[in-house]
């Protein structure tokens, strides 16, 4: 036994899918684009990153000052604290550097 509405029913889902249809082909295609996985995680990674190390290096730059205060600090520390600040905070820059001296 049939429902007196289920040939209606039946045309409204016709309606509604031909017009999610059109309404489909008429968004243009870089509405419809999204950005890579890969691109987006890698994103979101680095700013985790920047995030933890930003209280790090300020941490770190205090100590070596009371360090080179009490006159106990190898240099050897010191240029590598501010090379691992520079690498770190200057990664996007140097990957972009990078980049663009293979043409990639």
């Amino acid at each position: 036994m049939h429902h007196p509405n289920s040939c209606r029913s039946g045309a409204l889902t016709i309606a509604f899918r031909s017009s999610l249809f059109f309404l489909m082909t008429m968004i243009s295609a870089e509405a419809r684009a999204q950005a890579s996985p890969f691109m987006t995680g890698a994103t979101a990674l680095q700013a985790n990153i920047l995030a933890w190390l930003t209280p790090v290096a300020i941490i770190l730059v205090m100590l070596l000052g009371g360090m080179a205060m009490a006159n106990r600090m190898s240099w050897g520390w010191c240029i590598g604290a501010i090379l691992g600040i520079a690498i770190a905070f200057g990664a996007p820059q140097i990957v972009a550097w990078v980049r663009g001296m293979f043409g990639v």
